[in-house]
């Protein structure tokens, strides 16, 4: 009994091979639909080219545009268990972050910085928010953040 269905799948069926047959003339052959779609977009009219759809001044410029960013951080800074302090005149508070280059600086209250190399820019990402202004000197967006 076996043997018989073994046999039996290893022939083709009838209608196997009908199909078979009727692939092979259609193989290499399009529907009519297919060439009449060709047809119409060649004789289209091309589409007109557009500006991008926002104008100038809502378009927000990219990372590769920007030589940094910076964000407030009022509150004290703790890292791997310390809490950090500017090394020239000990403020641990209401520090500025700044990040460019893929490098973390910490600017504080009586303007001096320091790079914080425990922190990257995938954590100044992770913590600022979106921007709300961007500025064409480092000083005014220094005034623009109350430094």
């Amino acid at each position: 009994m076996i043997h018989r269905i073994r046999r039996r799948a290893a022939e083709p069926s009838e209608a196997e091979r009908r199909f078979i047959e009727l692939s092979a003339r259609l193989e290499g052959r399009l529907p009519p639909e297919v060439e009449r779609m060709r047809a119409e977009l060649e004789r289209a009219e091309p589409a007109p080219v557009v500006d991008d759809f926002l104008p100038p001044d809502l378009r927000v410029p990219s990372h590769d545009e920007l030589d940094g960013r910076m964000m407030p951080w009022k509150q004290p800074l703790v890292l791997d268990g310390e809490m950090v302090a500017c090394a020239e005149c000990g403020a641990y508070r209401d520090w500025l972050i700044l990040s460019t280059r893929d490098q973390v600086w910490l600017r504080c209250r009586a303007s001096h910085q320091q790079q914080e190399t425990r922190l990257d820019t995938a954590w100044y990402n992770r913590n600022s928010g979106p921007a709300d202004a961007a500025h064409a000197t480092f000083e005014d967006c220094l005034r623009h953040l109350g430094h």
